[in-house]
């Protein structure tokens, strides 16, 4: 069966360091959806503007793998714990397909790229491949009640986020609040608490890099990838 890419997303992630693990974590982050250009008929989304949310059915462009393994080690059992595959959202997967469900905030027509979508909440890499958009559907899509196995003992906590005003107007003040709360959500890999470890992260055309201690976050220096 072929898979046809429809479009690719424009984020902040250009690498998977830092993108957050679910989708809606972080409703401060935007993104832009942009079509290849077979599917920019405006008759293909006559509607979508009605909804407040869709799906996105996309691939994991970083992780196509011809070997698949049953079990994987989920980071947020830090890395060390092995679970089934289909127990999971690994990309690492039998077919590397993403399932991530974003608020639309507008469809835009653009002169020069057809209909733009623009979301927040994305957790997807710049330039991961879109095969599909389909709409959410609030009463037939969301199970309140339901168990949700492994991750219901894990401990969803934030860090406490020190980043010095001097470094901070580096950021573009439309981007702050959105970095903020990455940082926040602790970009590490589960298995990493070393206290006196560096770690970098590229947001935007930004590198942040930064150590935490405990619950503490603390930004040591901002770099600008295009003057740096």
């Amino acid at each position: 069966m072929e898979m046809k890419v429809i479009a690719h997303i424009r984020s902040d992630f250009p690498t998977k360091f830092g993108i957050p693990h679910q989708s809606g974590r972080i409703q401060e982050l935007k993104a832009d959806i942009v079509f290849e250009p077979e599917y920019r008929n405006p008759e293909a989304f006559r509607g979508l503007e009605e909804y407040t949310h869709i799906w996105l059915i996309w691939e994991f462009s970083q992780a196509v793998r011809k070997e698949w393994s049953p079990t994987v080690r989920p980071p947020r059992l830090g890395g060390n714990v092995r679970m089934g595959v289909f127990a999971t959202r690994s990309p690492f997967r039998p077919n590397p397909i993403g399932l991530s469900s974003v608020r639309l905030e507008s469809v835009e027509f653009s002169e020069k790229y057809g209909p733009v979508l623009h979301v927040s909440g994305a957790d997807l890499m710049d330039g991961t491949p879109i095969y599909d958009i389909k709409p959410y559907l609030a009463y037939v899509d969301s199970h309140p009640e339901a168990a949700g196995g492994f991750t219901d003992q894990i401990q969803d906590h934030k860090l406490k986020v020190e980043f010095p005003e001097k470094l901070l107007k580096k950021i573009p003040e439309e981007k702050r609040e959105a970095l903020l709360a990455v940082l926040a959500n602790d970009p590490r890999p589960g298995y990493q608490k070393d206290p006196e470890r560096k770690y970098g992260m590229s947001f935007g055309s930004w590198d942040i890099h930064f150590k935490v201690d405990g619950e503490q976050l603390q930004v040591l220096e901002v770099f600008n990838t295009f003057t740096n």
